[in-house]
């Protein structure tokens, strides 16, 4: 049995340790079974990269970041629009994917990604393919699963970034401003700001008004606090306004992309109050690193229960975490309906308990 497995879409800690889980169960466990890897997420099926994966070739992985095959996050086979042998090509190529599949006499698909990858993948089930799904995402939106590997590491990095910021805001006087990742779920942002003691939290999922966030800052202010820490997530948006973005020019194409809400909120609240503001945008650095020792072990659960479906033969699934076991959950399910943070749920109902502002108060 020929067993290919890929990582899609951005990359986060623990990716390595599914690749390591996924060759050593398949190898003790699955008999006569042979693991190949595809290079650059689905890009490599598309152009046909590969490289075959033994025991060897995953030893001393599991503490390192990133994904040893490569990833991609804009090669989606049904919309392809990018660069093959020298030439620009747009539209479906999934011809190429069966071809390549075919061609490594692949018996099955291991998919480790995000919502938009492990849609893709579902759609090649449709085709026929033989796919297994692992959840993946800094974010921990996706549904049917309480939580995805990369999560507890990035919360751990912005914590301890917010933190050291906490001390210098302190020094100076300061509106601090922390951008955190998260475009439609901000998980990260609640976390971390919680966990780090912020003065305000704005998430997608709460349109915020800045007379609010004014109020709370100057109610810290008349209790003689003269500093303020507001953790942002990216995707945060004010009342009747939109996601903030910035455009850039990648490979010849401009691309839209997400991120400069927390300079916007940090010069309005500056102009507003008259405390001088500061705006750290923690970005990919949250991706990056040694992944935790939660998110190693989570990681390693999802590997071997994703083997472990594919040599049941029990395809279409997708591993995920169920209270206190892993568990095998239809894909279609999984990918159908993302986790949001409930802005009545009992997180945030904490998190107000002990003062921390949503920019939607008053």
């Amino acid at each position: 049995m020929r067993v290919g497995i890929l990582t899609g879409g951005g990359d986060c800690p623990g990716l390595n340790a599914v690749i390591r889980a996924v060759v050593r169960t398949l190898e003790i466990e699955g008999g006569d079974c042979r693991t190949v890897g595809v290079l650059d997420g689905f890009l490599g099926l598309i152009t046909d990269r590969t490289r075959v994966l033994s025991g060897g070739a995953v030893s001393g992985i599991l503490p390192r970041g990133g994904t040893i095959l490569g990833s991609s996050n804009r090669d989606n086979p049904f919309d392809f629009d990018g660069m093959i042998d020298g030439e620009h090509v747009t539209g479906d190529v999934t011809d190429r994917v069966l071809a390549t599949v075919k061609r490594n006499k692949l018996d099955a698909l291991v998919v480790i990604g995000g919502d938009g990858t492990l849609s893709i993948a579902d759609e090649f089930a449709e085709l026929g393919v033989p796919v297994v799904g692992v959840p993946k995402t800094i974010d921990n939106d996706l549904g049917s699963t309480d939580q995805t590997f990369g999560f507890d590491t990035a919360v751990g990095v912005c914590t301890e970034a917010i933190d050291r910021i906490h001390t210098t805001a302190e020094s100076h006087h300061r509106v601090m401003v922390v951008e955190v990742m998260g475009r439609d779920a901000g998980w990260i942002a609640l976390h971390a700001g919680m966990a780090a003691g912020g003065d305000v939290i704005l998430l997608p999922e709460i349109p915020f008004r800045y007379e609010s966030i004014v109020d709370a800052v100057q109610a810290r202010c008349a209790r003689g606090k003269r500093f303020s820490i507001i953790v942002v997530a990216e995707g945060a948006a004010a009342e009747g306004g939109e996601q903030v973005f910035y455009r850039t020019v990648d490979t010849g194409f401009i691309k839209k992309r997400l991120g400069g809400i927390g300079h916007t909120v940090g010069l309005e609240l500056e102009r507003r109050v008259g405390l001088e503001s500061r705006t750290t945008i923690l970005g990919h650095v949250q991706r990056g690193g040694t992944p935790s020792s939660r998110d190693r072990i989570l990681a390693t659960r999802f590997g071997v229960c994703a083997a472990r479906q594919v040599i049941a033969g029990n395809f279409r699934t997708m591993s995920s975490l169920r209270g206190s076991s892993v568990v095998a959950v239809p894909l279609g399910e999984a990918v159908s309906e993302p986790k949001r943070v409930d802005p009545q749920g009992e997180l945030v109902s904490v998190a107000r308990a002990t003062g921390i502002s949503f920019g939607n108060e008053g």
